[in-house]
């Protein structure tokens, strides 16, 4: 009996949420350790998780706009901690949450103009040809979008923690885990979904 054998060429991911996460892990671990007594704690624990996480794919080229962002935010934050003093620094021990929040905010939403963030992750796990086809460049400025939205709507949840101290559980944590969540789901599943909903009008 002859044995047949079946191979199949292993798909190639749309965009890969590892890769993203690895960027915004140090942007998550300073707004989780981050408050008026630690954000100087936080800054420099961000610096060093985006040195070893970036390191490596910096050595080979691969530069990143929200790795080397988080480099230079955090090692500005590290330095100012160390220069100035407690009282030159209250606005920063006030809004460090949020001015992360919204510098990856601006961040991600200003890529739309030059090349989707999510692009650069993208393009490590499909074939060069496919890099400049409309449905890659629609699916990364929808997830680049998203992922900008979702940090512009943490930027205003953590100044309302701010501007609500009894509210702070909530604006600090549950809306900002919120808004990850989905930001995660919604780059888990939108690719294939768009992908399925074109393919019947054979674009």
């Amino acid at each position: 009996m002859a044995q047949q054998t079946a191979t199949k060429a292993p798909a190639k991911k749309p965009v890969g949420t590892g890769g993203v996460f690895l960027s915004f892990a140090p942007w998550i671990i300073f707004g989780v350790v981050a408050s008026p007594s630690t954000w100087e704690y936080a800054a420099l624990a961000a610096l060093v998780a985006s040195i070893v996480l970036s390191g490596q794919d910096m050595l080979h080229g691969r530069l990143r706009v929200l790795d080397m962002t988080g480099i230079v935010f955090f090692a500005v934050l590290s330095v100012l901690a160390l220069a100035l003093g407690r009282g030159q620094l209250a606005w920063l021990e006030t809004y460090a949450q949020v001015i992360s929040n919204g510098l990856v905010a601006v961040v991600a939403l200003g890529s739309l103009f030059t090349d989707p963030f999510t692009a650069q992750y993208a393009r490590e796990q499909t074939r060069r040809e496919v890099w400049g086809s409309p449905v890659f460049r629609h699916v990364n400025k929808v997830l680049t979008a998203v992922w900008g939205l979702a940090f512009a709507l943490m930027t205003v949840s953590t100044w309302l923690a701010v501007r609500y101290p009894a509210q702070d559980d909530w604006f600090n944590w549950v809306v900002p885990v919120a808004l990850l969540v989905v930001a995660v789901k919604f780059t888990q599943r939108y690719p294939e979904a768009y992908k399925a909903r074109i393919a019947p009008t054979g674009a």
